[in-house]
């Protein structure tokens, strides 16, 4: 019986950062989703627009930031 008991309790013990990890990611969904339905208009203002094909475009140099004088 008390073996039974001390199997229990190391197999609880060793799944409870598991089973944490996963309730604190599905509150961090819902907590998510919730903020964004209470504040969609703020977002919307804060986000940037989206590059119009009439901008040029960004540079794509690659390499050191710095030129080596080699």
């Amino acid at each position: 019986m008390s073996g039974a008991m001390l199997a229990g309790v190391v197999v609880f013990y060793t799944r409870i950062p598991s089973i944490t990890k996963h309730y604190m990611s599905q509150l961090q969904g819902e907590l998510t989703n919730m903020v964004t339905d209470m504040v969609p208009s703020q977002i919307d203002e804060v986000m940037p627009e989206l590059l119009d094909e009439a901008m040029p475009e960004l540079p794509v140099k690659t390499g050191l930031p710095i030129e080596s004088p080699f």
